[in-house]
């Protein structure tokens, strides 16, 4: 069963959308060839029956506060400078991006000190390991390699495949009937491929050596539509490299199959005090608005 959103535009950020696409590009790329590794793998546990007193079922006070998270002093986040709009340096050397507000938010719902240090890329879930850190707050995407390393929070974005056509087309709702015959170019070996074989096996599927290749095609009229990641795609169409020659078309696809389980705050797998205090905040963010406000800062049209 596809799962699809449909959005509504926002006001484009023109001031930022040629840094965004410039450095987001490799990442973009990367992130989707990455998600499309991840498996869900749910672990059953038998239950075990055991007799236990009456006395025993009722909790200790000790044991009631020990499963309450302790409160911090400060957070120590880590996250990188080149990844825009997720977190990099504006014009002015300051700090800014997604996940950069998101992690202020979160320490000021937990009422305690931020601290946000920069590391390149590589080196993030190392330093969390070494205990470095107590969070890694960057754009990590759920994969099962990095899963064997260390824990994640509750999902706050998604990574969806999106649709996008010319403009003044003819306008039709994106179904796998609509789209019978028509051409359909893709990046080749990539989940976006893997879903189009999937669920659009009807439709004239071109592929790729890369993204930028089927965007190509499109603008020159080489296919009718392209499927990519919902992310790129926008930058992309509020860009100088598209020449405003085309739209996203219908809603966005989430299966976590193919793009992902979202991404989330990397913690250490040792610490879980860290990891139910993260995830309280971000369920007070989603629940009050203030999460959407913040995406929305920094995305030209909603992704999902």
């Amino acid at each position: 069963m596809l799962h699809m959103h449909h959005e509504n535009p926002t006001i484009p950020s023109p001031r930022l959308l040629s840094r965004m696409i410039e450095t987001s590009a490799p990442r973009l790329c990367q992130m989707a060839f990455a998600v499309f590794a991840l498996l869900s793998v749910l672990a059953c546990m038998p239950a075990t029956a055991r007799a236990q007193a009456a006395d025993e079922d009722v909790p200790t006070a000790a044991q009631a506060d020990a499963e309450e998270p302790s409160k911090r002093v400060v957070v120590r986040f880590l996250t990188e400078a080149d990844f825009p709009p997720f977190n990099f340096y504006d014009e002015d050397g300051t700090l800014v991006g997604l996940n950069v507000d998101l992690a202020r938010a979160i320490c000021n719902e937990l009422n305690t000190a931020c601290d946000i240090k920069v590391r390149p890329w590589g080196e993030l879930l190392l330093a969390l390991r070494r205990g470095e850190a107590d969070a890694v707050i960057a754009a990590h995407t759920v994969t099962p390699q990095a899963l064997t390393e260390v824990d994640f929070t509750d999902r706050y974005f998604q990574t969806p495949g999106r649709f996008a056509a010319r403009k003044g087309g003819e306008q039709t709702e994106i179904t796998p009937e609509t789209l019978e015959s028509k051409r359909i170019g893709v990046a080749k070996n990539s989940p976006h491929e893997a879903f189009l074989r999937t669920f659009f096996r009807s439709s004239a599927i071109k592929t790729y050596e890369s993204p930028d290749l089927a965007r190509d095609a499109l603008i020159q009229g080489q296919v009718d539509y392209i499927f990519d990641d919902g992310i790129g795609l926008i930058f992309w169409l509020h860009g100088t490299a598209s020449k405003r020659c085309c739209e996203l078309k219908g809603g966005a696809y989430l299966e976590p199959k193919y793009f992902g389980d979202g991404i989330a705050i990397a913690v250490p797998k040792t610490d879980s005090q860290i990891k139910m205090l993260l995830n309280g905040a971000l369920a007070r963010l989603r629940a009050n608005g203030r999460l959407d406000e913040l995406v929305e800062r920094y995305f030209p049209v909603k992704v999902y």
